[in-house]
């Protein structure tokens, strides 16, 4: 009977949690549409980059050694004997004292061995310019590989693709991209006291807030939301939401009815479906009563009914379940070390993981709660950039202390 409740670790719980993971596969989207995806193996190129010696300036490309004496008391005249632009190619080969008119990423035509930006050259006429410095050989060329060698490591698998991985993906010719795909991921709301949040407020009502939240943190993790409503009150149509819900997705997240009140179904649900649950209590605040079953190749998080709690419960277990599936190289939130900014006066034995909001003075990363710390609270989440990780221990923490923090707005 899962009414037990054995209070283990968050790393056990965490531990447990990805013991039971699973991999998404690949898919192949348009370049259009692989913004923000995880890249589902490595790219090798194919070529190199620039794949000719060109010019990195507007100018004249030349042959060095015609410089040798030139000075501001002693120009040298150059014949200019062609146009090369960006796309063309010379197909001539520079002779003594000629130049040939280049402009940004144009190829170097055959017989020159440096470029002389434009502003640094005196036009006689159409067909004559003056140069008054001495030129290296090789001065001002962007050379073949010089970017990317062909053979080598793009990207590598895991990586979420921004923008200079698009910029990379156009050019080497990835019109398809292969991604990682997404886990469809089941949200069920439980609670008598829910409203729709287009329903007016009644008393002893409240609307339903952390379904829609817990939807766009899904979205914000790299997986697609399925809303499947509100549980009823009777067991037997909780029991087919449950069913219908599981034939659709990957994991299913239901919020509130893991507690033992008397109107709390969900372990009498993971009964019937004879799933095997995880754990149903962890030594943390918000967010003990957090439980997650697993039945075949699901995992069932039920999450808190307190916003807070069902909030922090996502991040800590859910995100990094999320990783796993679409393979992405970094699993859970960024960490980083904060002075705290408040202190902390009361003792708590069980692990605190606070809505906080960090920030940079004076050099420093320090961090304070976004706002009341209290895990029915909403407000504090509108503001929070992090989470504080306060473990357990019988006395406080003193303003100035360093803690760890999770980042949440560094997700990808």
């Amino acid at each position: 009977m899962v009414e037990k409740r054995t209070p283990i670790t968050v790393e056990e719980a965490l531990k447990r949690v990805l013991a039971n993971q699973k991999n998404g596969g690949m898919e192949y989207v348009d370049i259009s549409a692989a913004y923000g995806r995880v890249l589902a193996k490595g790219l090798i190129a194919d070529h190199d980059v620039p794949s000719f010696d060109r010019s990195p300036y507007d100018g004249f490309a030349i042959r060095s050694v015609d410089t040798e004496k030139a000075a501001a008391d002693n120009p040298i005249s150059f014949n200019v004997v062609g146009h090369i632009g960006a796309g063309s190619v010379f197909q001539q080969t520079l002779r003594e004292k000629e130049a040939v008119r280049i402009m940004t990423g144009a190829a170097i035509p055959k017989g020159a061995d440096a470029v002389i930006m434009l502003e640094d050259t005196e036009t006689i006429d159409n067909d004559k310019i003056n140069i008054k410095q001495q030129m290296k050989h090789h001065q001002n060329i962007s050379f073949q590989g010089e970017d990317v060698k062909k053979g080598s490591l793009l990207v590598s698998k895991g990586k979420v693709i921004n923008p200079g991985i698009i910029a990379l993906l156009a050019t080497f010719g990835y019109k398809q991209v292969p991604v990682s795909k997404k886990p469809v991921i089941g949200v069920l709301a439980t609670g008598s006291e829910l409203l729709e949040v287009d329903q007016e407020l009644e008393e002893g009502k409240i609307r339903n807030s952390n379904a829609y939240m817990i939807m766009s943190q899904i979205e914000r993790s790299g997986a697609v939301a399925k809303y499947y409503g509100q549980f009823s009150d009777q067991l037997n149509v909780c029991i087919a939401q449950m069913e219908k819900a599981m034939k659709d997705v990957d994991y299913i997240i239901t919020t509130g009815g893991v507690s033992v009140g008397d109107f709390d179904l969900l372990p009498e649900i993971y009964d019937h479906f004879d799933a095997r649950v995880l754990f149903n209590k962890i030594k943390m605040r918000p967010g003990s009563v957090t439980t997650v079953a697993q039945l075949n190749d699901q995992l069932l998080f039920g999450l808190s009914g307190n916003p807070s709690a069902c909030y922090v419960g996502f991040e800590l277990f859910v995100k990094p379940v999320i990783d796993r599936f679409i393979c992405r190289d970094k699993v859970g939130m960024n960490k980083e070390k904060a002075t705290l900014s408040t202190e902390f006066p009361k003792p708590n034995l069980f692990d605190r993981f606070i809505r906080g909001k960090y920030e940079f003075r004076g050099g420093q990363l320090v961090v304070a709660p976004s706002g009341k710390d209290k895990s029915n609270m909403v407000h504090s989440l509108a503001d929070a950039n992090c989470l504080i990780n306060l473990p357990g221990r019988p006395n406080g923490y003193s303003l100035g202390e360093e803690v760890d923090i999770y980042l949440l707005d560094n997700h990808w």
